[in-house]
C-alpha cells in the first residue's frame, strides 16, 4: 500500500518555513496606491514606522524604505536570494555597479558569493492607477566550497522561463512556470542556474516552481528524482484543494515526501502554489541576518570584512537609487553587458 506522501501540514507564516538547502522564503503582497510623480505612495506616510514598516497598514508597507518603498543597500554574505516578481517593478543597484528594472513574471538570480551590498526598491510609477506589488524572495544556500565565489546576478526575463500547460479531462488548466528544475515532460528546460549554485548540481535535484490551477482542475505533481530530495509545497492562493486525497481549506506550507506523485485537485477558486524543492546540503548553517556560514568564526570573519571594505563600496549617489520614469526594463551588469525588455505595463 503506498504510503502517504503528505508528512506535514503547517500554517503560513511570515516568513515561510523552508528546508535545506532553501534558508527563507517570504511573500510580499501589496496594493500600493498611485505615485506621487516622485516613485512613492501618493499617500501619507504618518503613522509608520518609517525605516522599519512592516506592518500591513491600508493594504501596504514602506519596508525599510523612506519615501520609496523596499529595502535601500544592504549587504549579503554565503547564500543566494531568487526574487520572483509576478507584479510591480523592483529596482536592483549593487556595489559591483550592476543595475536593473524588472517586473511582470521576471526572476532575478543573484549570488552574493564572498559578499555584495545591494538595494531594491519598488518605484511607483503610475500616477492614475494603483501600484500592486507582489513577489517571493527565496533564499538558497549554497555549500561551503561556493560560500566565497564571486558574486553576479542572473536575469531570467519572463519571456524565457518555460511554462508547462497541462489540460486534465474536463479541459481544466494547470500551468506550472518552471524557474529552476525540469518539469519532466518534454521540451520543459530551464535556464541554467548560475554556475556556483547548489542548484546547478544535477544531483542537487533543485526546482522552483509557480503552479496556477483553474477552478475544478485535477493535476498530479510529479515524483522528484533525486535520491534524498525533500519538498515543500506552498498554497497561497485559493480557496480550498484535496492533497493525496486530503482536504486543505486554508492556506498551508505541506512537506511532501518526494519521491511519490500527488494528485492535487483544486476547489471551486483559482488556486496558486509555490513549490521549493531540492536535496539538502546536510552542512552546519551559521547566520545572523544577511550572512550564512557555516561556523560562527565564519561569520565574524564576514562582519570584519564587511566593516573594512564594504564588500567592494557602495558607487551611487544615495542608498536607495530608482531607475527614472521609463517603464522599460534592463539589466546593465556590471562588465558592461546590457539586456533590454519592453515595459510590462505603461504607467499614467
Amino acid at each position: 500500500m503506498p504510503t502517504d506522501p503528505v508528512l506535514q501540514i503547517k500554517p503560513l507564516g511570515f516568513p515561510w518555513e523552508t528546508i535545506d538547502p532553501f534558508l527563507f522564503c517570504v511573500y510580499h503582497d501589496d496594493a500600493y496606491p498611485k505615485g506621487n510623480g516622485r516613485f512613492g505612495p501618493d499617500a501619507s506616510l504618518a503613522g509608520r514606522d518609517l525605516g522599519q514598516d512592516f506592518v500591513e497598514k491600508d493594504g501596504w508597507r514602506m519596508y525599510h524604505g523612506m519615501s520609496v518603498p523596499g529595502f535601500p543597500s544592504h549587504p549579503h554574505r554565503g547564500f543566494e536570494t531568487v526574487t520572483i516578481l509576478r507584479k510591480g517593478l523592483i529596482d536592483h543597484s549593487d556595489s559591483l555597479g550592476a543595475t536593473a528594472r524588472f517586473g511582470g513574471g521576471d526572476v532575478q538570480w543573484l549570488t552574493a558569493g564572498r559578499g555584495i551590498v545591494h538595494a531594491e526598491m519598488f518605484p511607483l510609477l503610475d500616477t492614475v492607477e494603483p501600484n500592486p506589488l507582489e513577489l517571493f524572495q527565496i533564499w538558497l544556500n549554497l555549500p561551503a566550497r561556493s560560500k566565497m565565489a564571486a558574486p553576479h546576478f542572473t536575469m531570467l526575463w519572463s519571456q524565457d522561463i518555460p511554462r508547462h500547460v497541462a489540460t486534465d479531462e474536463t479541459g481544466r488548466r494547470t500551468e506550472v512556470a518552471c524557474i529552476a528544475g525540469r518539469l519532466g515532460e518534454p521540451g520543459v528546460q530551464t535556464p541554467l542556474p548560475p554556475p556556483d549554485s547548489w542548484a546547478s548540481q544535477p544531483e542537487a535535484d533543485v526546482a522552483i516552481w509557480t503552479v496556477k490551477m483553474a477552478p475544478g482542475a485535477r493535476w498530479t505533481l510529479p515524483s522528484a528524482t533525486g535520491a534524498g530530495t525533500r519538498r515543500s509545497l506552498y498554497f497561497f492562493k485559493g480557496r480550498s484543494v484535496t492533497l493525496a486525497g486530503q482536504v486543505l481549506d486554508r492556506h498551508a506550507a505541506v512537506e511532501l515526501l518526494a519521491a511519490q506523485p500527488v494528485e492535487i485537485v483544486n476547489g471551486d477558486e483559482t488556486a496558486e502554489f509555490l513549490l521549493l524543492q531540492g536535496r539538502p546540503i546536510g552542512e552546519p548553517v551559521a547566520q545572523y541576518g544577511p550572512f550564512v556560514m557555516n561556523t560562527r568564526q565564519e561569520l565574524q570573519q564576514a562582519f570584519d570584512d564587511y566593516q573594512r571594505t564594504q564588500f567592494g563600496g557602495w558607487p551611487w549617489p544615495d542608498n536607495a537609487p530608482v531607475h527614472g520614469s521609463a517603464p522599460e526594463r534592463f539589466a546593465r551588469h556590471a562588465d558592461g553587458r546590457v539586456e533590454r525588455c519592453p515595459a510590462v505595463g505603461k504607467p499614467g
